[in-house]
């Protein structure tokens, strides 16, 4: 299923880049950089459960605080530009970090991944990413309350849920239809000069609903990216680029992959704490994506598909095996399920 969803989005950038001369190279980076980061974590996930989601974590925090500091004057309390890349690092490893403590087995790895986690959260506050901090927060969260939960089914719809009803408020924002002391409470922190990027992108969305205008063409017929001091091109929000550039098409395949990762996660053998935190962490990118540029960065969409593919990798070893066997509890009813 991953190969038909990532085949499909390089093929759909080819065909709308052939039909308005656009420039597809920066979405098959994308691709590649999930597919190489999803193959990488499934190998990784498997051979080392404990050490490679935790090395994946560090490596986060590290490439987080690393942007933070080579970047000129980077808004780290929104999620524009650099921002955004840097809060969807730090949210994706805090997950990465709760998961090697979920998967670990002596008490003192739990602990020390567990502070490591914590302090992905609070290098957040200390960096000054608000987003960041608090994105983390909710990971950390959604991990806690996964370890009472069951029915991941239900976890990774309420995650879906999540996802859609902030890219829904996004439109409302943009189209201009919620009351008028809901929007301006939303645009004071998104910033008007935000809103109406993601205006012209609904705009040129409504004219070429099929194909788009092409991949890295809305910088060229955008005007309130002409009209910039210091233009990216960028509409920054994942949906509505891929709706202006790619129409309807790319942005219900940039759905399938979000969808794609969590049927992953559902149908993974590690446990539902590991897949529900996984999935709270993918869940999270996918709101900094909609409101900011994040995947516009290699290294948060290589981030992603790594780790899912941590979080659905099978260990050699059965974990919850294991477990038994270090308890001294092999009591008949107290097997593991098969």
């Amino acid at each position: 299923m991953g190969v038909i969803v990532l085949g499909a989005c390089a093929v759909w950038a080819l065909i709308t880049a052939t039909a308005h001369d656009g420039r597809p190279e920066g979405v098959l980076l994308a691709v590649l950089a999930v597919a190489a980061g999803y193959a990488s974590g499934r190998i990784l996930g498997a051979l080392l459960p404990v050490a490679a989601p935790g090395a994946g974590g560090l490596a986060g925090l590290g490439l987080a605080l690393t942007a933070a500091h080579t970047t000129p004057d980077p808004q780290l309390t929104t999620p524009l530009g650099h921002g955004g890349a840097t809060a969807a690092l730090l949210a994706l490893s805090t997950g990465a970090a709760c998961c090697a403590a979920w998967a670990a087995r002596s008490p003192a790895q739990r602990l020390a991944l567990s502070l490591l986690a914590v302090g992905i959260v609070v290098s957040a506050a200390v960096l000054g990413s608000t987003t960041g901090c608090a994105a983390g927060a909710g990971v950390l969260l959604c991990s806690l309350a996964a370890d009472r939960m069951r029915r991941r089914a239900l976890g990774l719809g309420g995650l879906a849920l999540a996802a859609a009803l902030v890219t829904g408020a996004t439109w409302a924002v943009a189209e201009n239809v919620l009351p008028d002391g809901l929007t301006a409470s939303l645009q004071g922190p998104l910033t008007e000069h935000r809103v109406l990027l993601w205006r012209d992108a609904l705009h040129l969305a409504g004219h070429h609903p099929a194909l788009g205008v092409g991949p890295g063409r809305y910088g060229e017929l955008g005007p309130t990216v002409t009209q910039s001091l210091l233009p990216d091109g960028k509409p920054h929000s994942a949906p509505w680029q891929q709706a202006a550039e790619q129409g309807l098409v790319g942005v219900a395949l940039l759905a399938a992959v979000f969808c794609w990762f969590l049927y992953s996660l559902w149908r993974s053998p590690r446990s539902t704490t590991i897949a529900l935190t996984a999935g709270a962490a993918l869940t999270a990118l996918a709101v900094i994506a909609s409101l900011g540029n994040a995947l516009s960065f290699t290294t948060v969409t290589a981030g992603a598909g790594l780790l899912a593919g941590l979080a659905t990798a099978r260990p050699l070893v059965d974990e919850d095996l294991e477990r038994v066997l270090n308890a001294g509890d092999q009591t008949p009813g107290n097997q593991p399920e098969p």
